[in-house]
């Protein structure tokens, strides 16, 4: 297996910085063995053809399954990026795949969704001491992911499932899944996965609740949106309620003072994508009326970056790799604080690959401002989903 000194030993990472999508694929492939593949994650910048891009990853990873997505940023052996072409090639001899192309999401039906999800895991024979789990990539513009987990999880039962929505740098235009060499737009790739290696999921944020309530009196919850909060319009109440006004509210704001929904015990981020000229609010996950939101508060980001990531399997050795996806507003909120170099730091010393998001699926749930990821470690003596 081609490999670097210090990176993952049960996956291979190839990246390339070049903008032309002729350059780009040849640079990747140079950097892998596609004889030894059972499939390529790929995480896209901003800015290439998508068009000539699936076409050149088709002739030069010609009998090869090529799943991902457009990004809001990557995760690479070196850290937080932003226009890296990312590649991991995950080996035959450790995994099995199995993939379906979900479209259009945009309506769903849970349903047929759900039943051809469970004919795809029904062929998708286990093999015993084994390990299961599932990746889910969104269009991250559909507004559908949180049906999208409500169909996987009717389908997948136990079957953990993690996932990221796609993204489009902070333009917020379109974004794109890539399945069976093409780009698609208003769908999801699910993709069953089967490993000989220990893994264990990760999810976390870095928020508490604070006493600040506001109640959802005034939505349209296809679309997002939220129009008044408190009986008042939305944008002013929520600038109000943080200390700040509407003329003021940006990325950054909504960064660090997201709302978040209380389901039993746990806290869950519905962050804001932005405020409309009419004073409503646009938001990343699920809304309705009636809903109850709580405003919170940042605990220290690097801190609590690290303690998620500080994964060990059964026998006490950390994670081989980590499959991640995080929230492009973490990443926002880091950036503003100039932490970038220091988490960039601490992704590379805990082996995290991935891309950031527009959206984060975990334990049936579709968050934001989340790090949801798979920790991969060697092989067990014997199987078992952490």
């Amino acid at each position: 297996m081609l490999q670097k000194p210090g990176g993952p030993t049960f996956a291979t990472v190839a990246m390339s910085y070049a903008r032309e999508p002729r350059i780009a694929v040849a640079e990747i492939a140079g950097q892998l063995d596609p004889r030894e593949a059972c499939c390529l994650l790929v995480f896209v910048p901003e800015g290439f053809d998508l068009a000539e891009l699936a076409d050149r990853m088709n002739r030069r990873f010609r009998g090869v399954s090529v799943f991902g997505c457009t990004t809001a940023g990557q995760i690479t052996p070196q850290g937080y990026e932003t226009d890296a072409l990312l590649a991991i090639q995950l080996p035959r001899a450790h995994f099995r795949v199995a993939s379906m192309l979900i479209s259009p999401l945009q309506p769903l039906q849970i349903s047929q969704t759900a039943a051809a999800v469970r004919k795809l895991n029904a062929q998708f024979q286990k093999t015993a001491q084994r390990n299961r789990l599932a990746l889910t990539f969104a269009d991250g513009l559909s507004k559908q992911e949180d049906v999208l987990v409500v169909a996987l999880e009717e389908a997948l039962g136990p079957l953990p499932v993690f996932g990221g929505s796609a993204g489009d740098g902070l333009h917020f235009r379109s974004t794109f899944v890539l399945h069976n060499g093409a780009f698609h737009s208003n769908a999801a790739l699910l993709l069953l996965l089967e490993t000989d290696l220990e893994v264990a999921g990760i999810g976390f944020d870095h928020f508490l609740p604070t006493e600040k309530r506001m109640v959802v009196t005034d939505a349209v919850p296809e679309e997002r949106m939220v129009l008044e909060l408190n009986g008042a319009p939305a944008a002013q109440e929520y600038a109000r309620l943080v200390g700040t006004s509407v003329a003021e509210l940006n990325p950054r704001v909504f960064a660090e003072n997201p709302v978040l929904v209380r389901n039993s015990s746990l806290y869950h981020v519905r962050a804001i994508q932005g405020a409309r000229e009419d004073g409503a609010l646009t938001f990343l996950s699920a809304i309705d009326d009636g809903l109850l939101l709580t405003l919170g508060r940042g605990r220290e980001v690097l801190r609590t970056l690290d303690e998620g990531l500080a994964v060990e399997s059964r026998s006490g050795h950390a994670p081989d790799f980590i499959l991640g996806f995080d929230c492009i507003l973490r990443k926002i909120e880091i950036e503003q604080k100039q932490l970038t170099a220091a988490a960039s730091d601490i992704l590379r010393a805990r082996k995290v690959l991935g891309f950031n998001t527009y959206g984060e699926q975990h334990c049936g749930v579709h968050v934001n401002q989340t790090f949801v990821g798979v920790a991969f470690f060697d092989p067990p003596p014997a199987g078992g989903l952490q």
